[in-house]
């Protein structure tokens, strides 16, 4: 996380003066969409194509780089937010006559801000309708303007600005934007060419959505992702290459509880499930909440194997868990070591104080043929041998 966070602001720090990163040494699918993440321009590297001398070798499409682009649009709807907030603004050629700048700025009032680009249609900055006016109220700014052999030229008057693709993330964005305070926006490109513009009034009004849309899927009772960020989460994992580490938390025993001793104690079980998943799991690790007494995280596995610290992590919130629960009965409750309540046949039985259960499920490197349902059926059912372990704690993995 450090070394992605040091090659963001690099990256974000060039594109704000208008230089163009290129990504070498990328080889595998997770470093390029990183590299993509991050705002790198340009990637080369053995995934893209292996170094020759032959000419006539160089791919003319790169196939395998276009798969991993539809994949990642398919994983991610925030690009949605983005094209829905983007002016679509004439750009100037860098070489546009002043006499033809004027004109466009007659035409198109309401413009305050037009983008400028090179010959091949690359965005190179921007050009403020303020700095225009300066000479055209000033005295003998018409006549400085229009004189070609002064200084006036269009790529004089334009202003650095921070440029990010179509399918840039809006994190991304939101960082190009806070990196310059000064900034009116960010210049939206595609295929390195120039699409449109993002005004900064259009970039807060993306934050605010994208808040929206964040509160509206998190779990009002622990704040955390629900479902719909928990399959998107699976379906990555069933179309990755990397290893990753899922575990199905369920609550024992938790209707009972909330039986005896009401709704309002067992949403504060919940959430003190909740806080301790977060206390005990590193801020890396995909917290979610299923609803009930269910949840979900998940990690990439870079060891490809569970080792002591992943199964430690686990145990620790169980461990926590069991014994911070007991808080939550009284006195006699403690000492029986039970609650008696209904099941759900009517029948009054003996129910054990809380205690949590994990599967826990190992996805291999490479897959073949894992969907998400597998995965969510894997976690189900090892969840019921799980409360059968002594540690209550079962743990498989997809060959």
């Amino acid at each position: 996380m450090k070394k992605k966070l040091m090659v963001r602001n690099i990256t974000h720090l060039a594109i704000q003066l208008g230089i163009k990163v290129i990504a070498e040494g990328v080889e595998t699918k997770e470093e390029y969409l990183t590299c993509k993440d991050i705002g790198c321009h340009l990637a080369q590297g053995y995934l893209i194509q292996k170094p020759t001398k032959n000419t006539q070798k160089i791919y003319q499409q790169y196939t395998n780089i276009i798969d991993i682009i539809k994949f990642d649009r398919r994983i991610s709807d925030k690009n949605i937010l983005l094209k829905n907030n983007i002016d679509k603004i004439q750009p100037l050629k860098l070489k546009t006559k002043m006499n033809l700048v004027i004109e466009y700025f007659k035409k198109n009032q309401s413009v305050p801000i037009v983008p400028l680009v090179n010959s091949q249609n690359e965005p190179v900055g921007i050009l403020l309708e303020s700095d225009i006016k300066e000479f055209l109220y000033s005295p003998y700014g018409m006549s400085l303007l229009l004189n070609e052999q002064n200084n006036s030229k269009l790529e004089n008057l334009l202003h650095p600005c921070g440029h990010a693709d179509i399918n840039s993330n809006t994190t991304t964005l939101i960082e190009l934007f806070a990196n310059n305070p000064e900034s009116s926006g960010i210049i939206i490109t595609k295929n390195s060419g120039y699409y449109g513009f993002l005004s900064a009034k259009a970039i807060i009004n993306m934050m605010h959505q994208e808040n929206m849309i964040q509160a509206r899927d998190q779990n009002p009772l622990t704040k955390l992702p629900g479902n719909t960020m928990i399959e998107k989460y699976i379906y990555k994992v069933s179309q990755s290459s990397a290893s990753y580490l899922l575990c199905y938390f369920d609550l024992d025993n938790f209707k009972a509880f909330n039986d005896v001793h009401g709704f309002r104690n067992g949403d504060r079980i919940i959430q003190l499930f909740a806080d301790i998943m977060r206390k005990e799991l590193p801020k890396d690790v995909f917290k979610a909440h299923i609803g009930g007494d269910d949840f979900f995280v998940a990690w990439e596995n870079k060891d490809f194997t569970h080792n002591s610290f992943d199964m430690k992590m686990i145990e620790n919130i169980l461990e926590k868990f069991a014994s911070s629960a007991k808080e939550f009965y009284n006195k006699k409750d403690k000492e029986n070591g039970y609650i008696i309540s209904k099941n759900r046949k009517e029948q009054t039985c003996r129910f054990p104080l809380l205690t949590a259960s994990a599967s826990l499920l190992i996805t291999p490197e490479k897959k073949s043929c894992i969907s998400e349902e597998s995965i969510n059926t894997i976690l189900s059912c090892q969840k019921k041998v799980a409360k059968n372990e002594p540690k209550h704690l079962a743990v498989s993995s997809l060959i």
